[in-house]
């Protein structure tokens, strides 16, 4: 039996982690945490101001998020997590090194036109320029898989698990 993945669903902001990582830990059966609840106060006061975050402020969340990923290899799990960078992707693998990625990509008029229409969320729009610019997408040496964010949250979904289900046994033996 294939043990399940701790996946990591990553993107800009109003690439639909909050909305597709929900989904795909049902179809996984697997728990979700969503990743902003890892956030310090600071950094969403931050973020509310229309201040991008710096690497400083990222370190301490990404750590907190690595820890629960850790907590759940074997077990499975799904959080979201922008991580941008490769850096804070290497972060998260360094504390739960099983990590696989899903990559929640589309096209930034797509992409901004959701966030205007997002409710009671601390990221402004205006946050989104700065997103892409610190965007690295996945290697080909890292764990993951791109998915494209068109359509409905359930076909994002099913992309996913079908893209997910096509990586090969990262299964310690």
């Amino acid at each position: 039996m294939r043990t399940p993945h701790v996946v990591v669903v990553m993107g800009v902001a109003g690439t639909g982690k909050t909305t597709i990582g929900p989904l795909l830990a049902a179809r996984l059966g697997v728990p979700y945490a969503e990743g902003d609840d890892f956030h310090p106060p600071a950094n969403i006061a931050k973020m509310s101001a229309g201040h991008p975050l710096d690497d400083a402020d990222r370190w301490p969340w990404l750590d907190a998020i690595g820890s629960w990923a850790h907590g759940r290899e074997g077990l499975g799990g799904v959080v979201s997590s922008s991580a941008l960078k490769r850096s804070y992707r290497d972060r998260l693998r360094a504390a739960a090194p099983g990590v696989v990625f899903v990559h929640l990509t589309g096209d930034r008029k797509l992409i901004e036109d959701r966030m205007s229409h997002r409710q009671g969320h601390f990221m402004p729009t205006a946050l989104l320029d700065s997103q892409f610019a610190t965007l690295e997408p996945l290697a080909a040496d890292e764990p993951g898989v791109a998915v494209d964010v068109s359509g409905t949250p359930e076909e994002i979904t099913a992309r996913a698990v079908r893209a997910l289900d096509a990586l090969p046994d990262r299964t310690p033996r």
